[in-house]
């Protein structure tokens, strides 16, 4: 994505971004966009992490019980 701005472009939005925070105010944005996108990085690997868990445990079968001879059995079961 940066590759796309280029040096130029990537300097224009400093400059701006100092003309408009200020030289006091860009440390603590970009200490809070640091923590932001370790944070969401985190998030992500958890994500990634419970689906690999998931594929590595079997899948369990739904039981079925087929003994039922009538639907008067089926409720007493039920219920």
């Amino acid at each position: 994505m940066l590759s796309s701005i280029g040096i130029p472009g990537l300097i224009l939005i400093l400059i701006i971004a100092l003309v408009i925070f200020g030289p006091s105010k860009l440390p603590e944005i970009g200490r809070a966009f640091g923590r932001t996108l370790t944070e969401f990085k985190s998030a992500a690997k958890d994500l990634t992490k419970d689906d690999d868990d998931d594929k590595d445990k079997p899948k369990k079968e739904p039981v079925v019980d087929l003994s039922v001879t009538s639907s008067e059995d089926a409720l007493k079961r039920v219920n």
